[in-house]
C-alpha cells in the first residue's frame, strides 16, 4: 500500500485516555492552575470526542464522590487539614469508580463509531487482509478497497481491481461489498468480485450471496446467487450464468500467483498478463488473437507465455520500447 495516511495512525486506547484525563483533573484540583493550563486542556479536549467523553465522565465521577464526602464527613475544625489530607483518597476513589465506566464507554465509542481504512495493491502485488471477526479479504493486482465497520454492518467499497472474500457470516452485522451503485451482500459466503470501471463480475464459490443493482426509476433489482453463479454487469446489461466450481477455482489461480488458461483466446490471455506486469503484450492481428491456448503460467512469467505462443503457433514475438508484440 502506498504511503500511510492519518487514517492509519493507531487510535488511543480507552486506558490511555482515562490516564490522561485523570492527570488533567489532578493538576486542576491539586496543583497550580493558570490560563496556559486551561488553554492546554482545551486543546487536548479538542483533539477527539473520546478525549471529551473521558474527561467529562471522570470529572462527573469526581463531583459525585466529592459530594458524597461532603455528606459523610464532619465539618473540619478551623485550621484543620483533614479535608486536604482526604482529598487524594477521594480522587483515587473517583478515578477507580470512573475507570470501569470509561473503559466500557471508550470501547463502545471506538467499536461502534464507523472506522474507514483504505487498502491497496500495486501492479502484480497480492495482499491478504485478516479482519477481527475472522473474515479474510484477498486483494489481487492493482486493487483498491475501502473498509468501514460499525456496530451494525461491515462494508467494503471496491474502487478498482479484484478481491476474494471469505466471510464469517453474522446475521446481525451484515457484510456488504459496494462497487459503484451495485452491492453484494454476504449470506455466509466465499465469493470474488472484479471491477473494471463500470464493468463488474461477481462469482460465488461457496454459500450464498445477494446481488443488488439499480433498476428502472428508484427500483432495485435483486438476485440470489448460489455456488457457481456468475453475474456480469456492464453499463448496459446484466447477465447471470453458471460455471462448474472447478472452473471458478481455476480462475482463482491468482491467489497462488498463477494464471490458468483453458481454451482461452490469445487476446484474452494477453489481457490477463497485462493486469500483472508493466511490460504490455499486444496481439497485433485478428487471426492470432482468436487462437486459443491452454496452460498454467506464473502471473509474472511473460517470457514463458510468449515462448509458448511462438513454439505452439509459430507466431512472431517482437520486443520494442517495453512493448511485446505477437503476430503471424
Amino acid at each position: 500500500m502506498s504511503g500511510a495516511s492519518s487514517k492509519d495512525a493507531p487510535l488511543p486506547s480507552a486506558a490511555k485516555i482515562n490516564a490522561d484525563a485523570a492527570a488533567w483533573l489532578r493538576r486542576r484540583h491539586f496543583g497550580e492552575w493558570a490560563e496556559t493550563d486551561e488553554a492546554a486542556l482545551n486543546a487536548w479536549l479538542a483533539v477527539s470526542p473520546a478525549h471529551r467523553i473521558g474527561y467529562w465522565r471522570l470529572s462527573a465521577a469526581w463531583g459525585r464522590m466529592d459530594r458524597l464526602a461532603a455528606m459523610q464527613l464532619p465539618a473540619p475544625e478551623q485550621g484543620s487539614n483533614a479535608a486536604t489530607a482526604l482529598s487524594p483518597f477521594w480522587f483515587r476513589a473517583a478515578t477507580a469508580f470512573a475507570a470501569a465506566a470509561i473503559l466500557v464507554a471508550g470501547f463502545g465509542f471506538w467499536a461502534f463509531q464507523p472506522h474507514e481504512k483504505t487498502y491497496s495493491t500495486t501492479l502484480g502485488e497480492r495482499k491478504t487482509i485478516a479482519l477481527a471477526d475472522g473474515s479474510f479479504i484477498e486483494l489481487n493486482t492493482n486493487t483498491v478497497v475501502r473498509l468501514a465497520a460499525d456496530a451494525d454492518s461491515r462494508t467494503v467499497s471496491l474502487e478498482r481491481g479484484e478481491a476474494y472474500f471469505r466471510i464469517r457470516h453474522d446475521a446481525h452485522r451484515l457484510f456488504v461489498v459496494k462497487a459503484g451503485d451495485r452491492r453484494v451482500t454476504d449470506v455466509g459466503t466465499k465469493f470474488v468480485v472484479r471491477r473494471d470501471g463500470r464493468d463488474l463480475e461477481v462469482a460465488v464459490v461457496e454459500g450464498r450471496a445477494r446481488f443488488d443493482m439499480p433498476s428502472a426509476g428508484s427500483q432495485v433489482r435483486s438476485m440470489s446467487l448460489a455456488p457457481g453463479d456468475v453475474v456480469v454487469a456492464t453499463a448496459n446489461s446484466t447477465t447471470l450464468t453458471r460455471k462448474p466450481i472447478r472452473d471458478l477455482s481455476s480462475e482463482l489461480g491468482w491467489r497462488r500467483g498463477m494464471l490458468v488458461f483453458k481454451h482461452t483466446t490469445l487476446a484474452a490471455a494477453a489481457a490477463e498478463f497485462n493486469r500483472y506486469n508493466p511490460e504490455k503484450i499486444v496481439v497485433t492481428d485478428a487471426a492470432a488473437a482468436r487462437l486459443t491456448i491452454n496452460g498454467t503460467f506464473r502471473t509474472n512469467d511473460v517470457a514463458a507465455f510468449t515462448d509458448a505462443a511462438h513454439a505452439v503457433f509459430g507466431l512472431r514475438v517482437d520486443i520494442r520500447n517495453g512493448e511485446i508484440t505477437i503476430s503471424h
